[in-house]
């Protein structure tokens, strides 16, 4: 079976490692798989060397990238010379911008053919997953509406099955927006290579060594690129109301806001963190290839995006067992799971495997981190439960085994 996988940049984060793993676990002799990618813009960090440790080497299509300009008529006139090559069985697109050039290229590879004339278009599946959507919280509203619009028009005419991550995300992408029919969804939740973090205990004092953290401090992190739909705004103006209105951390620590990562936002980023009078509580320490070793070294990690898919960052916390925070977008509703109790005044919710805050809520995630930080029980019950949870549904086997299940019945219906 040949499958093209398209991508339109391995840039850091869940997507680009995704994509990777599935090409390499998707291999001969059952498969044969080629990886498609696009460029790392300016003030992006490229995950290129992820795709070189695990042995793909992807074909680049320079024109590919995630603004919209007028390389992408023949971004897609070359994904169209590429698939008449390689004569795929299924193209599998990833990420809104791939899905738009890769689906369109699509419908000229499989119509553009002497066979239509006679009934017989090309016989190749297409597919598209969404990592995440960007129906809201990224664009003004005239230029989501036009990406609504496509979005829809190619659900239609050039997709045969639509993939989501979560079902809590089918259920906004399919019956909210409208996007597609419900019968071509299929919910492939994420996996990774789990055996990265294991015996993450013995690896927790190397970060915090670095960060000269005594063994009271407690570490609050974020990790993610620094752009705005990841909202760290809304992480500093709750490490600021901490500060103001709670207490340090217990038994005499420091409590310490952790930035990891890197983007086009780092200077303003830095800058609203001293103006806000955090330069002692916050520090910023770019982009870290180790997860291993950082995500161990961290008491809390927290999420505060104002749109996400399923977030790769919540599940590898879970794998190390720290507890998380996060706002209650997307699919991270469905990664903390049932509600067991409301925080004070509903400022929050402790859920079974996470703290639950309404978006762009600074006072809710304020309260919900000083309510883990005073409670150490609690971070290891959410810790552990997160645990058992990723290690039972989100391991890179789990998932090359459903994909392979997912192609084989894709490949046995009739186009």
């Amino acid at each position: 079976m040949k499958i093209v996988r398209v991508i339109a940049r391995l840039n850091v984060g869940g997507p680009a490692k995704h994509v990777v793993w599935l090409t390499k676990g998707l291999s001969l002799p059952q498969f044969d798989s080629l990886l498609i990618a696009g460029t790392v813009p300016p003030g992006e960090e490229d995950m290129g060397y992820f795709a070189t440790e695990m042995g793909v080497e992807p074909i680049f299509v320079p024109e590919m990238s995630r603004e919209v300009s007028f390389k992408d008529a023949l971004t897609v006139w070359k994904l169209y010379r590429l698939f008449r090559r390689e004569q795929p069985d299924i193209v599998h697109t990833h990420t809104a911008k791939a899905g738009t050039v890769g689906r369109l290229a699509g419908l000229l590879y499989r119509w553009l053919t002497p066979g239509t004339l006679l009934g017989r278009p090309r016989q190749c599946r297409f597919v598209h997953t969404y990592h995440g959507h960007i129906f809201h919280s990224y664009y003004g509203t005239l230029k989501t509406r036009a990406f609504l619009t496509i979005e829809k028009i190619l659900a239609r005419l050039g997709t045969d099955k639509i993939v989501v991550i979560s079902e809590q995300q089918r259920r906004e992408i399919n019956e909210e927006f409208a996007v597609g029919r419900s019968a071509q969804f299929a919910v492939i939740p994420l996996g990774l290579d789990l055996t990265v973090y294991a015996r993450w205990q013995e690896r927790r004092n190397a970060f915090r060594d670095e960060l000269k953290a005594n063994a009271n401090d407690i570490l609050v992190g974020i990790v993610g690129r620094l752009t705005e739909v990841k909202n760290h705004e809304l992480f500093l103006q709750a490490a600021a109301l901490f500060k103001q209105r709670f207490a340090g951390g217990p038994s005499g620590g420091r409590v310490r806001f952790v930035v990891i990562g890197d983007g086009n936002l780092r200077s303003k980023l830095e800058q609203e963190a001293s103006d806000k009078g955090l330069a002692d509580e916050v520090v910023f320490v770019g982009s870290r290839r180790d997860p291993e070793n950082f995500y161990p070294a961290l008491d809390i990690v927290a999420l505060t995006s104002r749109n996400e898919g399923t977030p790769l960052t919540l599940i590898e916390a879970m794998a190390n067992a720290r507890p998380v925070i996060s706002t209650a977008v997307g699919g991270v509703v469905d990664l903390l799971g049932q509600a067991l109790s409301p925080g004070i005044e509903d400022a929050f919710v402790v859920c079974e495997r996470g703290v639950s805050v309404r978006p762009n809520d600074a006072e809710g995630f304020a309260a919900g981190l000083a309510h883990l930080i005073v409670n150490e029980p609690l971070r290891r019950e959410i810790g552990e439960r997160g645990l058992q949870f990723v290690l039972a549904y989100y391991s890179k086997e789990r998932l090359l085994a459903d994909i392979q299940s997912f192609y084989a019945e894709l490949m046995s219906d009739e186009l």
